[in-house]
């Protein structure tokens, strides 16, 4: 273990010395490490991404004040992440020109990148919807937007269209079907927005980055235990949740897939999830029942407006390992939204049977 990892970790409230620090995860924003000391306790050591989060004081303060919360709420320790404070009661520190946090390690625990069986998926909706109810009560207008406008499609839209009007790479001649599917889609996609603006939908507390791999379940029972990575915690719709769950969890083909025809929107999948997440969090309100499929609708018409406004900019914010490749995302979304408005019918219908 090098002298900077010692001198970071005793910054921190451990039990025990430190005797090994190891890389851990497969996370891409932030860098991971286990460390183990000589009480054998666990925990995680991250280097908090402050490019990816500029405000690094601002990201520390949500996930202290809804972690504090959720425990509150919860007499299982695991069913929380827990927040090692420094010596100063701080929950980072600044060492040289990093930020640096430690979380407790949730021991018997397993992490999936993708369902294995329905099941999984609909353990993630119990886990993300059981999150939501435990926060319903928690004023989510006290935290601070720590990515302004993430979730805000109107000005998404916005974005697009100034790079379109730029055209940089001038790509636009070869795109104009994905253009026009995009703006024959622009004004549906304010509903969520203008309903939040208008105080018809409540303002919660949002994860913004419901996958799979953000809910630890439980190694003997497989149940969701613990829903981990609250860097995006920000207060939102419990619409962006669900919506970009579906997205990513009933889609039927990979984000990059070249061959349109095998993206799709699994009808069985989407029901697993509605199933689970309404049931895990019963104070939805009827409105935000009643907008559940066009929450998935807008998390995937906006993904796709991003990744075709980075296309039309050069590829500078998402990674592209070949060309053409946010193109081939992009497209992918716009399918899957395709395939949504030929099931819309039966989307509101299972969710009506579902949350009855």
């Amino acid at each position: 273990m090098d002298q900077d990892k010692i001198n970071i970790l005793r910054i921190f409230q451990l039990d025990g010395t430190p005797v090994s620090c190891d890389d851990y995860g497969s996370g891409h924003v932030n860098v991971t490490f286990l460390v183990v000391t000589d009480t054998g306790r666990r925990y995680i050591l991250q280097k908090i991404n402050h490019h990816a989060f500029r405000n690094v004081q601002a990201l520390s303060e949500n996930i202290a004040a809804v972690t504090d919360f959720l425990r509150s709420k919860s007499s299982d320790p695991r069913s929380v992440m827990s927040l090692i404070r420094t010596k100063d009661g701080a929950p980072h520190t600044r060492y040289g020109d990093e930020y640096w946090r430690v979380y407790d390690y949730v021991d018997g625990t397993i992490c999936l990148q993708q369902p294995e069986t329905d099941e999984d998926f609909y353990q993630a909706a119990v886990g993300f919807g059981t999150f939501a109810q435990l926060l319903s009560d928690f004023p989510a207008e006290k935290l601070h937007e720590t990515i302004p406008n993430f979730h805000n499609t109107p000005d998404r839209y916005r974005a697009f269209l100034e790079t379109l009007e730029r055209d940089p790479m001038h790509r636009a001649a070869q795109v104009q079907p994905e253009i026009e599917f995009a703006l024959a889609r622009q004004a549906e996609m304010s509903t969520i927005q203008s309903a939040l603006t208008a105080g018809e939908l409540p303002l919660r507390v949002t994860h913004n980055d419901t996958k799979l791999n953000n809910v630890l379940l439980d190694a003997k029972t497989r149940k969701a235990l613990c829903v981990i990575d609250l860097d995006t915690v920000m207060p939102g719709s419990s619409l962006y949740d669900f919506g970009d769950s579906i997205r990513f969890g009933a889609a039927t083909a990979a984000e990059d897939e070249k061959d349109l025809s095998k993206m799709g929107m699994s009808l069985d999948r989407f029901r697993v999830f509605t199933r689970g997440y309404v049931r895990a969090c019963p104070g939805l309100t009827a409105k935000e029942l009643e907008l559940l499929p066009m929450g998935a609708k807008t998390m995937t018409m906006e993904c796709g407006v991003r990744f075709l406004t980075d296309y039309l900019d050069g590829d500078h914010y998402f990674a592209v390992h070949r060309d053409g490749q946010n193109l081939d995302r992009c497209r992918t979304q716009f399918r899957l939204v395709a395939d949504m408005e030929k099931k819309w019918n039966a989307m509101r219908k299972i969710v009506e049977e579902e949350s009855r």
